[in-house]
């Protein structure tokens, strides 16, 4: 019996002492999170699976992991001597949790989970789903108490505030009356919310409370006449407390939400969104106003958010100029290294070595760019653990190397690189694909494809009102003419200083269960990510964020377009000219061009010398 057979073994007695037939571990926090802070990893702390999303199902007889596409790799490998299932997601013959549950759940069973780690949408469903079989929640018992013995504290950091003339680019005050404009169509004149990234907008504050997410644990409810604030008291600085006393902001400690709740004054109607409330929260809504004085509507603040001001937007475009500036002169190094081992090499494949004639290692490279990205004045923090990936490695599309495991770098082959940071000017993202020796013509080819993809997506033309179910097939298109498809969407929204993924606008070709269909707005910014990935093989990504522009408008509609935000040359070594359409050439020139004119002056001269020759015109084959 391996550690997580025998930590399972002890949460089935608990579950035996309370009647449970299932008992259900989300990766999640009290706020439906999509990042945790390690508090909160009991799902993690059960199956060993370290992904960032992923649901564990557990009975007396049956432990199943749910984890989507991206993961599959990786939850093969960390699952293994641990008896738990992988179930993967939208694969054929798979069922959901749901299903599964409807088909194994005996009548008049448990289902356990733990309400302010479930949101209020899921818990409903599964309510309404098992009904016909009388199924009972249990949702006041949390996993981890008794069993997880070192369990980490709660993560408790100083809120600071954001500079509304500098960088928010919008009051308080301006935030509340928008969101009570949105309450008033709606008929409402209460508003509650638990996610992190929307109220740490709408007050104009942010924390360290969740590794590479700026927020802090919190709750708000805004009604007519008061907007209250929930947060740890020690949290709390002099700074916000006079802030808030200036901006008529009541301050209320962490705790006190359910309370608070349920002693209100009965509300006319509240509003609240399913997918960013807990099921705990949802309940003590309904206790106090009953099902027919809520209204249950996506939450306002995310489209608001969503669609970035002028002071952001001027911000972000600056910051991104700066850390693609660190993205280069990272590749710069690496390549140049792979460059000297080769030319240098007593072994084949030769190893990449550093300045001190150490080897450079998947995470030794990854710390290096995290030290160039920290060199900028108002870095923060990362926006994630970097994703640096070499070889088989690069297939798994989360792959998060350590100091331990991470496999050395040689002078063959690609090496895929994601991470972003998280400035007071923004939040970034972007991810390169480079070679550091020969490679084959299969790989050149499988690039090549997804660079057109990222081209034809950063290209678009499309009309106000589409969503990105529409524009999803110009990235996806060049790889499914050759039988290839990546498990996962396109493309994300990305916060202002926020999480490095929000909504609700996304770019993809279908959505699962409780995905929003979001129109693409002015102002919104998404990732466009295509990628191929072969188990064992090598994996590629080519991301580029794009701002959502006008072009213009006349009798047929207003029409929009991409402006590239990132500026990273695109592997030159790793272009097949046979693949590229005129069109995706001329794009991708174009884009070499801006690159050159934006990111060199930041360069040293030879780091200018290896961007000249990336970013260099390429030709078409045949001279067209």
């Amino acid at each position: 019996m391996n550690l997580y057979q025998e930590r399972l073994a002890l949460l089935r007695d608990v579950m035996r002492e309370n009647g449970i037939d299932f008992f259900m571990i989300p990766t999640a926090d009290y706020h439906q999170s999509e990042y945790v802070a390690d508090f909160f990893k009991t799902r993690e702390f059960y199956s060993g699976f370290t992904g960032s999303n992923g649901t564990l199902l557990v009975s007396q007889d049956f432990a199943g992991l749910w984890t989507d596409g991206r993961y599959f790799i990786q939850a093969e490998r960390e699952l293994e001597g641990s008896g738990i299932v992988l179930m993967r997601m939208a694969d054929p013959g798979v069922p959901d949790i749901g299903t599964y549950l409807s088909g194994h759940m005996p009548e008049g069973g448990v289902l356990g989970f733990d309400g302010r780690c479930v949101c209020a949408r899921e818990g409903m469903e599964l309510s309404a789903l098992l009904a016909p079989k009388h199924v009972r929640l249990k949702t006041d018992l949390d996993p981890a108490e008794g069993i997880w013995q070192d369990r980490p504290a709660l993560p408790c950091t100083k809120v600071f505030l954001l500079d509304e003339t500098e960088y928010a680019g919008e009051t308080v005050s301006s935030k509340l009356g928008r969101l009570r404009a949105e309450l008033k169509k709606n008929g409402a004149d209460c508003f509650v919310t638990g996610r992190l990234d929307e109220i740490m907008w709408l007050f104009n504050i942010r924390a360290n409370d969740v590794e590479c997410n700026p927020v802090a644990l919190s709750y708000a409810v805004v009604t007519a006449e008061c907007q209250a604030l929930f947060l740890q008291r020690d949290s709390v600085t002099q700074e916000l407390e006079e802030f808030a006393h200036r901006s008529g902001i009541t301050l209320c400690a962490y705790e006190e939400i359910l309370p608070f709740l349920r002693g209100m004054d009965q509300p006319e109607k509240v509003l609240y969104d399913a997918a960013g409330l807990s099921y705990s929260l949802y309940a003590a809504v309904l206790e106090r106003a009953g099902e027919e004085k809520t209204v249950q509507k996506d939450s306002p603040l995310q489209q608001m958010k969503a669609v970035k001001n002028p002071v952001e937007i001027r911000n972000i475009r600056s910051c991104y100029i700066e850390d693609s500036a660190a993205l280069c002169r990272f590749i710069y190094r690496i390549t140049r290294r792979a460059k000297k081992a080769a030319e240098n090499a007593e072994q084949i494949p030769a190893p990449l070595l550093d300045e001190e004639g150490r080897p450079v290692t998947e995470y030794t490279a990854a710390m290096e760019l995290d030290a160039l990205r920290a060199q900028i004045s108002d870095f923060v923090e990362l926006s994630f653990p970097t994703i640096a990936g070499y070889g088989p490695n690069a297939a798994m599309m989360h792959y998060e190397a350590d100091e331990e495991n991470a496999a050395p770098l040689y002078a063959q082959g690609m090496y895929l690189v994601d991470s972003g940071g998280q400035y007071l000017r923004g939040t970034t993202d972007v991810t390169r694909t480079f070679a550091l020796g020969p490679v084959t013509d299969e790989m050149k080819k499988h690039f090549t494809l997804t660079a057109v993809g990222n081209l034809q997506l950063q290209s678009a033309v499309f009309l106000s009102g589409c969503t990105g179910k529409n524009v999803d097939i110009l990235s996806r298109e060049p790889l499914w003419q050759i039988g290839i498809d990546y498990k996962c969407g396109t493309g994300h929204g990305i916060g202002y200083l926020l999480n490095v993924h929000e909504g609700p606008q996304n770019i993809r070709w279908r959505f699962a269960p409780g995905q929003k269909e979001a129109v693409l707005e002015e102002g919104m910014i998404v990732s466009d990510e295509p990628g191929v990935y072969l188990e064992g093989q090598y994996g590629i990504r080519i991301e580029t964020i794009l701002l959502v522009t006008k072009i213009c408008e006349n009798g047929d509609g207003t029409f929009l377009g991409f402006e590239p935000l990132t500026f990273v040359p695109i592997d030159r070594n790793l272009i097949d000219p046979a693949y590229l359409t005129p069109q995706t050439l001329r794009v991708l020139n174009e884009y070499h061009r801006m690159t050159w004119e934006k990111i060199s002056p930041f360069l040293s001269e030879e780091e200018q010398e290896w961007l000249r020759e990336q970013t260099a015109p390429i030709a078409f084959p045949g001279g067209v």
